[in-house]
């Protein structure tokens, strides 16, 4: 099997398909312009693989057309090139016939590089979940699907941020109505160091945990300002920082990505009115068509959207290659002790 320090020299020709595997996220940027978020980004990658993820870019040409999947090996195979920061990982290929085609020439040629390959945080939108499903399973493997996490969203359709508004519960907007005035808001548009760090120290004194991969996440927040997209907001209390969060602004929709606020300012709720400040810039400034959540089962989360959407896991093992046996039977396993547990 190939090793990401040798992939870029592999090439298969299948079927009229090019097939190549690059241990580089150059040829990503050909892609940029399918991107849906920054998580489908070549810069987004190139960032992953900076801090430390190596990656092995499986790549279908043929013609004009072109597909990929940006993976990295693990201890049992391949698995989506992702981290825990994305709201969502995507197979960058064209809708229609000829995207297909590209997937699953990419999906016949991977039995030739690993036993299994696993893609997290797929969405059910657009098909694509099950379009990678049909790929792997025509290709020959054996494919099992599983919901992984649930994707808050909010569709604003014509609303503005007042009609936005009075449609959310009424505790939020009593809150907001009680507690607005108690602290100061401000919104950037660029990265700023001093509020970023304002968002570190408020953050470090959140009920979080530590920070993973903070220097990893201020890259993101920097090139994100530099190319327009940041939203940052800080509310302070007489001069002070107690809340703050990094959205971000991309092809009509926000993505709240942080959040945070000092536990010991908790009683004047500075969270709800940053975060409504930051829905009515959004919505009345930037004008976007959706604000994404990101994932998690928080409650808190249903107040402020309308929708919700499954993520999933694709696993994909090949039952001919021994080495997917051992990981069949523990995934066997792991179903029936599931089934007892619940009786």
């Amino acid at each position: 099997m190939a090793t990401a320090a040798t992939a870029a020299a592999m090439m298969a020709r299948t079927g009229g398909v090019t097939v190549s595997y690059h241990d580089s996220v150059s040829k990503l940027q050909a892609f940029d312009h399918r991107a849906r978020s920054p998580f489908d980004r070549s810069d987004w990658y190139g960032l992953l693989a900076r801090f430390g993820t190596q990656p092995l870019v499986a790549m279908a040409e043929q013609g004009r057309d072109a597909a990929a999947l940006p993976l990295t090996r693990t201890a049992s195979g391949l698995a989506s090139l992702n981290h825990w920061f994305a709201f969502a990982w995507r197979p960058l290929a064209a809708p229609g016939p000829e995207g297909d085609a590209l997937l699953l020439a990419i999906a016949r040629d991977l039995r030739r590089q690993a036993p299994s390959v696993t893609m997290d945080y797929l969405p059910e939108e657009h098909g694509t979940a099950e379009r990678l499903r049909a790929a792997f399973r025509k290709a020959g493997w054996l494919t099992r699907m599983e919901p992984r996490d649930v994707n808050h969203v909010l569709d604003v359709g014509q609303r503005d941020f007042a009609t936005y508004w009075a449609q959310r519960p009424g505790p939020m907007r009593t809150t907001l109505r009680r507690k607005a005035k108690k602290v100061e808001v401000e919104i950037l548009v660029e990265f700023d160091s001093s509020a970023w760090q304002a968002y570190v120290e408020i953050y470090n004194r959140s009920w979080k945990t530590g920070e993973k991969d903070a220097d990893l996440l201020e890259a993101f927040a920097r090139r994100e300002g530099a190319l327009g997209h940041l939203r940052m907001g800080v509310a302070r209390h007489e001069g002070v920082p107690v809340a703050a969060q990094f959205w971000t602004v991309e092809r009509g929709t926000a993505f709240i990505h942080k959040l945070a606020y000092d536990e010991e300012f908790k009683r004047l709720s500075a969270g709800t009115t940053l975060s409504a400040a930051l829905f009515e810039h959004v919505i009345d400034i930037d004008a976007v068509a959706t604000v994404d959540f990101g994932t998690g089962q928080d409650g808190y989360k249903r107040d402020w959207m309308d929708t919700e959407r499954l993520r999933y896991t694709l696993t994909c093992i090949d039952p001919l290659q021994p080495a997917a046996w051992r990981l069949l039977a523990r995934k066997l396993a792991d179903r029936l002790a599931s089934r007892l547990r619940r009786g």
